[in-house]
């Protein structure tokens, strides 16, 4: 871990990651994953430490008591982790790679972050400005990724900042996530969430709030710390702490550099509509020093299973679905996941170079306020403006002269009038299909 300024010995929680490397691996879990060391735990959750048995690559598994959600009223909770982060693929926010349940129990199976808590590494020392830089700049990059989707992570703190092995940043923890379907008429958030060091001063107002803007205002709290080693607004009196919030009033150290300064400014502006926007951090001298863009993967691919357990803890039935297909459903508590999140394939052969089916498919989407994520002449992807549509046509040479479309289409929460790809995509794209008697009708 290069540039950690003025270290001291290492603490307890920061050994966690590691020491779970070493452990032992004892319970099985559905014939997949060897579970070994407790890495943390929380009111509803315990996260382990695992191993894929067939693939032996590391995995982090959140278990999670249905019981203890159910009477806790959080179970639409749960239900929004789970459909959030099924929508979220980006190199800087931990991938999960599957959801597994019991009649008692639902299991997270996630990326494993194998450096830890960010926040192990500063509490040993404050970092250097470059990487300061470096990790914000990561940071933004996945807090962009999520707003362009429509969510609002709620609960960004150092603690819910993971490392890789490459000790590379990865964002966690989405149970608090809101997402664009929640904003109220007004147009703004209105449930009150966060953690006390790291929430917005509108927020404690209580007259709502726009949630890409306290996004903003936390990832300039843990630039602060990253800088300074120490909390822009601490008091052991949590009122007292709230006032200075609310004012605002903070002072950088001696070492922080001007540029820097006036980015804090902007990040810890208390009036929301004043405060600094994704764009303009994206766009500020200090922010584009060394930045380098990244690309979220292409493939959207997640695997749901379902597991039904009588006592003696033998399988009933199982269900099996890949790249996010229907039928998805935990017991009791996840049924409204089941047939809303449905994910259509439509297959058809034609005769035109992929390279003018995909500049079609995008055309289209352009044409209908929808964005383009991804198109490589051979794979192209769309997505709505909210993150509740995704559309995936990739294409594969069947023979010489013919190619093979398949179309994959997600609508999330969709109601009757599903399937933009039929009524939007279809329509334009029929002048490239394949008749039997080998010609194709004028596009």
């Amino acid at each position: 871990m290069p540039e950690i300024l003025h270290e001291e010995s290492s603490s307890s929680s920061s050994a966690s990651a590691a020491a779970a490397t070493a452990g032992d691996f004892k319970l099985n879990l559905f014939g997949k994953y060897e579970v070994g060391k407790l890495l943390g735990c929380g009111a509803f959750a315990k996260v382990y430490h695992a191993r894929d048995i067939r693939t032996r690559q590391s995995v982090a598994i959140k278990t999670v008591s249905k019981q203890k959600i159910l009477k806790g009223g959080f179970t639409a909770h749960v239900k929004r982790e789970i459909s959030i982060m099924r929508r979220l693929r980006h190199p800087h926010i931990v991938h999960l790679h599957e959801v597994l349940a019991t009649k008692t129990k639902i299991y997270f199976v996630m990326e494993f972050a194998k450096g830890g808590e960010l926040f192990a590494k500063v509490s040993k020392g404050r970092f250097s400005e470059d990487l300061s830089r470096r990790y914000f700049q990561q940071l933004i990059s996945a807090i962009d990724y999520c707003h362009s989707r429509g969510v609002y992570h709620r609960d960004l703190k150092l603690e819910n900042l993971l490392l890789d092995e490459n000790w590379d940043l990865k964002v966690t923890d989405f149970g608090l996530s809101a997402v664009s379907d929640q904003i109220r008429p007004d147009g703004f958030l209105h449930t009150l969430c966060g953690t006390p060091a790291y929430v917005a001063p509108e927020i404690l107002e209580k007259k709502g709030y726009d949630g890409a803007k306290v996004d903003i205002w936390s990832c300039g709290i843990i630039l602060f710390v990253l800088n300074a080693g120490y909390l822009p607004f601490s008091d052991s009196n949590l009122m007292a702490m709230y006032r200075k919030i609310y004012k605002g009033e903070f002072r950088c150290p001696k070492w922080t550099s001007h540029g820097l300064k006036l980015l804090l400014t902007r990040l810890l502006d208390t009036n929301p509509q004043t405060r600094i926007s994704i764009e303009q951090i994206r766009n500020d001298p200090w922010f584009r020093k060394g930045f380098k863009e990244v690309k979220s993967q292409l493939d959207d691919e997640f695997q749901f299973k379902n597991f039904d357990t009588n006592q003696d803890g033998k399988f009933l039935n199982a269900f099996h679905i890949i790249s996010l297909s229907s039928g998805v459903n935990l017991t009791g508590l996840l049924n409204c996941l089941g047939g809303r999140d449905k994910v259509d394939v439509e297959r058809f052969v034609s005769m035109e170079p992929p390279e003018r089916i995909t500049r079609r498919i995008e055309e289209v989407a352009k044409s209908e306020g929808m964005r383009v994520t991804g198109n490589n002449g051979a794979a192209v992807r769309v997505e709505g403006q909210n993150g509740n549509f995704v559309l995936v046509a990739e294409i594969n040479r069947l023979t010489e002269k013919l190619v093979i479309v398949e179309v994959k289409e997600r609508e999330i929460g969709a109601g009757p009038e599903r399937g933009i790809w039929k009524q939007k995509f279809k329509p334009q794209l029929s002048g490239f299909f394949y008749k039997h008697d080998g010609q194709i009708s004028s596009s």
